[in-house]
């Protein structure tokens, strides 16, 4: 079968071993890669990818032949935990965590989560499509080409639906894919404080029915963390989640280890996030029940602690892992993935496959479109990042530096030498 086009002659090519699962453990240290390579594209998707030379019959007159002399490939990275879609932002909050205020005293005091629902709340459709737009925008321009999105930031019905409905129409139009996760429960709005239970209830009876019958979320996410909900009432509401057929994501053990990996491991949840505190016992009941790991390293250096995640210790104990953004407006106002990937060597101390792994087919099985995408097996979308840089070490040394060439999605160049297309 001839291809539609080829890109040649990278100096490194990176596909990732994909294994019918998430990778684990010492799995995350190892992937195919490939020298003077080149990647063969048919109606969008992957045809092959080889070294050297491509067999003449992959040829034909109307094959368009590039040539990436010089350049490192990868998969389309995926970003698999972010929080999109919001009004307003909270620099004003800034100095007061440089004078050593804590994140949930900045939101015990109103501020943090509740300072940015107050701005969702306000703002119209059109001003959270623009913004949310300029984002996914910027991580294309970083080779992101797949994102979880979650909403949480209306703790209400008609502005929770107004991030879902934004959501969906940037999947439509977008150069990007989302995926669309429901997180009402990202805080105890003002209106329900002291009420957490009753708040809970809403969700359950009124908001999940109706995302679940308008198919607006795949999947449904708690903040299980000291003053927000607790590990039994998180337990609650993805319980009745999954009975409605939601996958499941939970945002434990962040600031405070209270229960919220022990939900993760009982209810199998797809992922658990953060985990910078996670323990000991909390990292063996996630390996053993298969919860994916997702890890976000950039929250850390926001928020100016020291509590970085025990990547190293997970896959010790054969975790799978994912690296994400969490790109948000408080704890995490990033977009840049790539110095996410960088944290997670100088950080974690992860060596650049397992952070590629990560990034690729991981953050894959982690937002459930494995079968089409995060690495280059035949027949998956071709989804594709190039950077400019000789090798995948090159691309985690020269850190800070966005070092993106070309994008790929869907066999379509989207990004051509730094420039939208």
């Amino acid at each position: 079968m001839t291809a539609d086009k080829i890109l040649v002659h990278f100096s490194q090519l990176f596909n990732p071993n994909d294994k019918g699962r998430a990778l684990q453990g010492k799995e995350m240290n190892e992937a195919t890669i490939i020298e003077d390579a080149y990647i063969a594209i048919k109606d969008g998707k992957i045809l092959t990818i080889g070294s050297g030379q491509p067999e003449a019959s992959l040829i034909d007159d109307s094959t368009e032949v590039i040539d990436y002399t010089g350049k490192f490939a990868c998969p389309g990275l995926i970003d698999c935990h972010t929080h999109l879609v919001y009004g307003g932002s909270r620099e004003h909050e800034f100095a007061k965590k440089l004078n050593g205020v804590s994140y949930l005293d900045i939101l015990r005091e109103g501020g943090g989560i509740l300072s940015t629902v107050r701005a969702t709340r306000k703002s119209d459709f059109d001003t959270l499509y623009k913004k949310s737009d300029r984002l996914l925008d910027y991580m294309l321009s970083h080779g992101v080409t797949t994102v979880e999105a979650k909403s949480g930031y209306g703790l209400d019905w008609e502005t929770e639906l107004k991030q879902l409905e934004v959501v969906k129409k940037l999947n439509e139009d977008s150069k990007v894919d989302l995926v669309s996760t429901f997180m009402a429960a990202h805080a105890v709005p003002p209106e329900y404080k002291g009420r957490s239970k009753e708040y809970l209830d809403l969700i359950i009876n009124e908001m999940l029915p109706k995302v679940k019958e308008a198919d607006l979320a795949e999947f449904c996410d708690i903040f299980c963390e000291t003053g927000v909900f607790t590990a039994e009432e998180s337990e609650y509401l993805l319980s009745a989640a999954k009975e409605l057929g939601f996958k499941l994501r939970i945002h434990a053990d962040e600031i405070d280890s209270i229960g919220g990996v022990n939900v993760a491991a009982k209810l199998h949840t797809t992922s658990a996030e953060h985990l910078m505190k996670a323990t000991d016992e909390g990292i063996k009941l996630m390996s053993e029940n298969g919860v994916i790991g997702n890890l976000l390293p950039a929250t850390t250096f926001s928020l100016m602690e020291d509590t970085y995640a025990p990547a190293k210790k997970m896959l010790e104990n054969n975790m799978a892992i994912t690296l994400s953004t969490d790109s948000n407006p408080g704890s995490c106002p990033t977009a840049n993935i790539q110095f996410v990937m960088q944290l997670g060597c100088y950080m974690y101390h992860l060596t650049p496959i397992e952070v590629y792994n990560a990034v690729t087919i991981n953050a894959a099985y982690s937002v459930d479109r494995a079968n089409e995408i995060g690495s280059f097996d035949e027949g998956k979308r071709a989804d594709i990042a190039i950077f400019d840089a000789p090798n995948l070490d090159h691309t985690i040394y020269f850190f800070a530096t966005n070092l993106i060439s070309d994008v790929y999605k869907d066999g379509q160049c989207v990004i051509k030498d730094k420039q939208a297309v």
